[in-house]
């Protein structure tokens, strides 16, 4: 907590104290009902506290994350509350969640989701190196059987299991280049086949 954080926490108690005293004064005649509206106004306060406070956690269950539209071939992904982008997609039969990255080149499976995928990477040659943010690792070259998103299936892709953590998987461009359209419009990203 700085000193701003500090000082605001300061002004609301002062605040909160100077409104409780003057409740007491006013209504002292009556002191039963004077508690009893503190109580109901108290327990208002900290259930709009407790909202405030879960706001990013009630947003992301209230709305999709994740639409596929397959009439048109469309796949619409809005964009998460971090600014980035994510898609659901069955490697293998398993569910993976994977971080749409423009930036990375291949699709890199994380050690967990590789072994949800039927991969063992005890059992990987970690032969090949990739440069992330927290900088080199070393990879090991795989094929996965399937990939599917929505109604799209791709069969035999590359990919690569990365030793080092990672806490999501990537999608990089040789998976979105099997679209004809990669665009954002209106925060939302839009993969048409």
């Amino acid at each position: 907590m700085d000193g701003t954080d500090l000082g605001r926490l300061t002004y609301l108690i002062l605040l909160g104290s100077v409104i409780v005293f003057w409740f007491f004064v006013q209504n002292r005649q009556s002191l039963g009902k004077t508690l009893q509206q503190v109580l109901i106004w108290g327990l208002l306060f900290l259930g709009v506290i407790a909202a405030f406070g879960l706001w990013s956690d009630i947003r992301q269950t209230v709305r999709p994350t994740q639409s596929v539209i397959s009439a048109d071939g469309r796949i619409e992904l809005p964009r998460a509350p971090d600014g980035h982008y994510y898609l659901t997609a069955e490697v293998n039969g398993a569910p993976i969640r994977f971080l749409v990255d423009t930036g990375a080149t291949d699709i890199f499976l994380s050690r967990e989701d590789a072994m949800a995928a039927g991969l063992d990477p005890a059992n990987l040659p970690f032969i090949g190196t990739a440069m992330t943010a927290n900088g080199e690792v070393r990879t090991a070259p795989v094929r996965l059987d399937s990939i599917r998103l929505g109604s799209h299936e791709d069969r035999g892709l590359r990919a690569f299991v990365n030793e080092g953590e990672m806490r999501e998987s990537l999608l990089g461009m040789t998976y979105l280049q099997r679209f004809s359209s990669v665009e954002i419009r209106q925060g939302a990203l839009i993969l048409t086949r």
